[in-house]
C-alpha cells in the first residue's frame, strides 16, 4: 500500500520512516556516492526537519518498506535551489504553490526481490512514480520537480511520465545530476496507468482530514 505521511503522523509511522532513512543511506551515500549527511546507518538532512510529507510504499501490515519519496513545496527551502541550483538555467522560476519538489526517491531492491520475485527494479520504480502522480493530483499539485541521474530518464519514459529536462551539472556524485519538470494532470495519469498496466488507483486518500504540512503550501483535505 501507499501512504502519504505528514508531520502530525510521524509518530504513527516511525518504524517506516526509520527504514526510509536507512534506505536513503544505502542508495544515495553507499551506492551513488552522493555527498549527503550520514549519521550511523541513516541519511537525513535539514529538510527532514522542516515537516515534509513522505510518500511511503509498504506492505499491508505497515512493517516493511519498499520505497519512499520526500515531498516539499517550492515556496519554502528546497534542495533544488539550495544544493542543485546549477542543474537548471537562471531564467527558470520554479517557485510557486502548485510546484512541489520530490527528493530522495528510492526503492529497496532487496525487499522488492524477496517479496515480489517477479518484479524488476524498474517496474517497482514505475509503480512508485505512478503513486506519486496520484498523490500529487489528489492534492492540487500541478508540477513536480526532481533531480536525478541521467540513466533514470528511460525509467521515467517507461512509466509514461511527461517531463522536460531543464539541465544538468557535474560535481554531485559519480554521474551528472539532471533537473526535470514533471507535469501532473489527469491525461498524464491515464497515460501512466496505461503504460504501466495498472487499472485501479494505487493510492487511496485517507478517510480522516489531512492537516497542513507546513506554510504557506497546503495539502488538500
Amino acid at each position: 500500500m501507499y501512504l502519504l505521511v505528514q508531520a502530525h503522523q510521524y509518530h504513527k509511522y516511525a518504524t517506516l520512516l526509520d527504514q526510509s532513512f536507512r534506505l536513503r543511506k544505502k542508495v544515495f551515500a553507499d551506492r551513488l556516492g552522493w555527498d549527503v549527511i550520514v549519521s550511523g546507518s541513516r541519511e537525513q538532512d535539514r529538510y527532514d526537519h522542516l515537516n515534509p510529507a513522505y510518500l511511503l510504499w509498504c506492505d499491508e501490515t505497515g512493517r516493511q518498506l519498499y520505497g519512499s519519496v520526500r515531498l516539499m513545496p517550492t515556496t519554502g527551502p528546497t534542495l533544488l535551489y539550495d544544493v542543485f541550483r546549477e542543474t537548471f538555467p537562471d531564467a527558470c522560476d520554479l517557485v510557486a504553490p502548485g510546484i512541489w519538489e520530490g527528493t530522495r526517491m528510492c526503492i529497496d531492491e532487496d525487499a522488492v526481490a524477496r517479496d515480489f520475485p517477479d518484479m524488476r527494479p524498474d517496474r517497482a520504480f514505475c509503480l512508485l512514480l505512478l503513486a506519486l502522480c496520484e498523490v500529487a493530483l489528489d492534492n492540487g499539485i500541478q508540477t513536480m520537480i526532481s533531480n536525478y541521474e541521467p540513466h533514470m530518464r528511460r525509467v521515467y519514459q517507461k512509466a509514461g511520465a511527461e517531463f522536460d529536462e531543464l539541465g544538468r551539472s557535474d560535481g554531485f556524485g559519480r554521474f551528472p545530476v539532471c533537473c526535470g519538470v514533471f507535469e501532473v494532470s489527469g491525461p498524464v495519469l491515464c497515460t501512466m496507468r496505461r503504460k504501466i498496466g495498472i487499472g485501479e488507483p494505487l493510492y487511496r486518500r485517507p478517510e480522516y482530514p489531512v492537516q497542513v504540512v507546513r506554510k504557506p503550501a497546503r495539502l488538500s483535505a
